[in-house]
């Protein structure tokens, strides 16, 4: 298998982890905020993963983004201006997924979202299209 279609697999699944984040809080009710958040790191972390692997890097295991991010800043210096997104987003990856002290809110939720949407949306258009 190509690496080309390594990373339009990590893209893809980027992208279910966003679908599946606006579901959760845009069709569901009650609303489920933690998984929105969880998904919405998930789909930042596979995105940052897909244009490390577009750039032939081997990433490090990690959920922290904002490493992946710095990785990511080395081919390219515009990913900086996403560095404060990844550390929003990278506590989601465990605190959304077991029950915590804190509970999340809806703008919390919302914001994770947009966030992780920027992320995946500039990787994607780094990225390029799915060839033919």
């Amino acid at each position: 298998m190509s690496d080309m279609v390594w990373v339009h697999k990590w893209l893809k699944r980027a992208n279910d982890d966003l679908t599946t984040a606006r579901h959760v809080i845009e069709d569901l009710h009650p609303k489920l905020l933690e998984v929105c958040c969880y998904e919405s790191q998930q789909a930042a972390e596979k995105a940052l993963k897909a244009y490390l692997i577009f750039k032939d890097f081997k990433f490090p295991l990690t959920h922290e983004l904002f490493r992946l991010c710095d990785a990511c800043a080395s081919f390219d210096m515009r990913f900086h201006d996403y560095a404060d997104d990844c550390s929003d987003l990278t506590p989601y990856a465990v605190h959304a997924r077991y029950p915590m002290n804190e509970e999340m809110d809806e703008p919390e939720a919302q914001a994770a979202l947009r966030k992780a949407e920027r992320i995946v949306n500039f990787c994607a258009e780094l990225i390029g299209p799915v060839p033919e």
